[in-house]
């Protein structure tokens, strides 16, 4: 009943709560992204949702127009402190986590969830083994259980370890355990990047793939 009921209906209420705050950092971040580059102010990133269906996740473009897509040898996604591919602006929309908050678009749409799995691109679908396949029974989310203790402190296959333990033991507790840490992760910048990781020591020693977004 949690899951499809209560949790549905705290997601719908406080994103309504929190839209006017939405639409105030927006206000501000379209400024700032067209004054830099005159670029498009959001990154739509195909995803993997609920049961395996794709959707459109909103963010704020912190990166260069058709900037490519590095990925790690384990498919996760680069995030370098030195990122060549960010802008003056997406930089400090990364390091506070402002980039993430066109999310509660996808809530209001039924996307997303605040709380729950971080949703994967596409492709990842078929590096799942049968077990992961559990993650896709329950919305992604804006932070999860990975995303609060962990960011990308953890590689590709401890991520999808720890979605797939939050799954198989969802609750209110949790979420709100998650929430909270969530809340300490940001406000203290905790793993934003790849720890020990340049972008030399990145290009010599990871396998990267130039895809253009």
């Amino acid at each position: 009943m949690y899951i499809n009921i209560f949790k549905r209906l705290f997601d719908i209420i406080f994103a309504i709560i929190l839209m006017p705050f939405f639409l105030i950092v927006y206000m501000i971040v379209v400024v700032a992204i067209k004054v830099e580059d005159k670029g498009p102010v959001f990154y739509l990133g195909e995803r993997l949702g609920r049961y395996g269906k794709s959707f459109k996740m909103y963010k704020f473009r912190s990166m260069k127009v058709n900037a490519p897509d590095w990925r790690l040898e384990d498919g996760s996604t680069f995030n370098g402190e030195e990122d060549p591919r960010q802008t003056k602006v997406g930089k400090i929309l990364r390091k506070t986590s402002i980039d993430e908050i066109p999310q509660i678009l996808n809530i209001i749409k039924g996307d997303m969830s605040f709380i729950g799995p971080r949703p994967d691109p596409t492709d990842w679908l078929e590096r799942y083994l049968e077990e992961d396949k559990v993650l896709l029974n329950v919305l992604p989310g804006v932070t999860g259980y990975n995303q609060a203790y962990f960011r990308n402190s953890s590689d590709g296959r401890k991520k999808t370890d720890n979605d797939v333990y939050y799954a198989k033991n969802i609750s209110f507790i949790i979420d709100l355990k998650i929430l909270f840490a969530t809340l300490v992760s940001v406000l203290c910048r905790k793993n934003i990047y790849t720890p020990n990781l340049d972008i030399e020591k990145s290009k010599a020693n990871k396998k990267m793939y130039n895809l253009i977004k």
